[in-house]
């Protein structure tokens, strides 16, 4: 192992090299006049990956965005790794907010910063490094592995479960490495034990035929964009507590033991606050912040319209409103049954004089929990405890990365999730970064990982 951290460290200017090649590709993957770039960053993967010592480095054609996969199973008897991630990026809106150019990386106080660079495309590379070092050095690797590196991950990967029903002889792996997740801070790494999953509605509410002239009619006709406001009010309590009838009801509720190791984990709330520019938290008073982010459901309205809205005055009462409303899952939930509870409230609270119709989005994902007893968790407990000299710290994540959970449901491959990006990489914002202490250390351990994960 000592050889293969020595080829890392002599190496580390191609490294960053090639990370700033893979983000010069504007792989927005909801943006259609990208396709070129998406299918010339696959191949680059590809490339990549057949020229570090993988075997059989593919380009899959989908009805969306390709997928790459490559292998090396040249261990038998040991343990098979599946290292997933995504070369998709998210729109750069909006651009005038960003320091420098979003596809032309530059380092600044020891951060890279560009779109992708700490989701996903910085920790993708991380394993395809640490795979590389490995058989430059040694000719061999102490595991099996197979990538898997998908472009339509910020749309929900609409075509990977399908990928997967059809690949499973391929994929076959019994353990899924997922880095697509944060440290806790600098030097200080972190394991991801928990995700929220998601499901999003868009609702629509409709009065009269047409828009009306409001005092004409004012007083006399439901006001769509108003009778939307009341029906979304009903959804939480002044408190944020969900009061959808039995959308609760299956909630994992958390052991004394659970909650007890959430208030160990030094989390300064005032200090999170400030980050994101608020005067203080909201939400259920009865439980903590983390337990709040991490393992209470939630849901959110992320946008809200109808009538008019341009400069000036115009006096309408509208036609119709609308709103989207996504919901963060808490582990043993489904979306398919939040779904279902949300859109038959709101069905039952619309006001007479308008109707609703509510239609499921696509996309979403179940919610996950690091299985108990996951012997791997060990391994990479003390993969990442050598190299950031600091043992881990097990967190949660109130975000969802759902092929997590098809891993499980249609692989049956539990997974690990051991995530290199820091709380202000700014992922989906202007400024996006990663910060380079993380992803050469960060190699280091994923290099210890593998021959952990051997024993």
């Amino acid at each position: 192992m000592k050889a293969i951290l020595e080829h890392l460290s002599a190496g580390q200017d191609g490294r960053l090299a090639q990370l700033t090649e893979f983000l010069r590709f504007p792989t927005i993957s909801c943006d259609p006049g990208q396709g070129g770039a998406m299918g010339e960053c696959a191949a680059w993967l590809a490339g990549l990956l057949a020229r570090s010592g993988l075997h059989d480095a593919r380009v899959h054609a989908t009805s969306g965005h390709p997928i790459v996969t490559a292998s090396w199973r040249g261990a038998p008897g040991r343990p098979t790794l599946l290292l997933y991630g995504h070369y998709d990026v998210q729109p750069v809106d909006p651009l005038e907010l960003w320091l420098s150019p979003p596809f032309e990386p530059v380092i600044r106080n020891e951060r890279i910063f560009a779109r992708g660079a700490m989701d996903d495309k910085g920790q993708v590379l991380m394993h395809i490094h640490a795979v590389a070092a490995t058989l430059a050095t040694l000719g061999r690797l102490p595991v099996n592995v197979v990538f898997l590196i998908e472009g339509e991950e910020e749309i929900s990967s609409p075509c990977l479960p399908d990928f997967l029903r059809a690949h499973g002889e391929l994929l076959q792996a019994d353990l899924a490495l997922v880095s697509d997740s944060y440290m806790w801070d600098e030097g200080i790494p972190a394991i991801t034990t928990s995700l929220r999953g998601l499901v999003a509605l868009e609702v629509t509410v409709t009065g009269p035929d047409r828009d009306l002239h409001s005092g004409t009619h004012g007083g006399a006709v439901a006001n769509p964009v108003e009778m939307l406001a009341r029906m979304l009010a009903t959804l939480k309590d002044a408190q944020g507590r969900i009061l959808v009838p039995g959308f609760l009801d299956d909630v994992y509720q958390p052991s004394e033991r659970e909650r007890a190791a959430l208030l160990a984990i030094p989390f300064d709330r005032e200090a999170y606050c400030r980050r994101i520019g608020i005067a203080t938290d909201w939400g259920e008073a009865d439980y903590g912040l983390l337990e709040r982010l991490w393992l209470r459901p939630t849901i959110e309205i992320n946008g809200m319209w109808g009538g008019y809205s341009g400069p000036g005055v115009k006096t309408v009462l509208p036609s119709r409103a609308h709103a989207k409303l996504s919901m963060r899952l808490a582990p043993d939930q489904t979306p398919d049954l939040a779904a279902d509870q949300v859109t038959r409230h709101l069905h039952a609270v619309t006001p007479p004089g308008v109707t609703v119709e509510v239609r499921r989005l696509a996309g979403g994902g179940l919610p996950w929990r690091l299985p108990p007893g996951l012997s791997a968790l060990d391994a990479a407990k003390r993969a990442l405890s050598e190299s950031f000299g600091r043992d881990p710290l097990l967190v949660g994540e109130g975000a969802s990365i759902p092929i997590v959970g098809d891993f499980q449901a249609l692989l049956g491959i539990p997974s690990l999730l051991v995530g290199f990006g820091l709380p202000d990489s700014a992922p989906h914002s202007p400024n996006e970064n990663f910060y380079l202490p993380g992803f050469h250390v960060g190699t280091d351990s994923l290099v210890r990982m593998l021959h952990y994960l051997a024993e």
